[in-house]
């Protein structure tokens, strides 16, 4: 297994780590509270700890190709929850 690990500096974390989580949760298995979350999409799991000011993100996948479409999933559903804000994960 291989890792990748990304944070997004906001003050509201836990607001858009479970509006992805609801968002995931249609088509795949995710369990979230406001302080972490885990997503299990079919190429990998995700972990989320929602900080202060910080949304950490901790995505795992057998090779590079599905952690690379874990990494576009969340790269591209993030800025859609957080227009206000244009957050970007800086991944690690």
């Amino acid at each position: 297994m291989i890792h990748l690990h990304g944070t997004v500096a906001t003050a509201s974390a836990s607001l858009y780590m479970t509006k992805l989580c609801k968002h995931f949760r249609h088509k795949i298995s995710v369990e979230f509270d406001e302080r972490q979350a885990r997503a299990d999409f079919p190429y990998g799991h995700c972990l989320m700890r929602a900080e202060p000011d910080l949304l950490r993100f901790e995505c795992q996948a057998a090779d590079a190709e599905s952690l690379a479409r874990m990494r576009a999933v969340l790269d591209d559903h993030l800025p859609r929850f957080s227009r206000q804000e244009g957050l970007v994960i800086q991944w690690l």
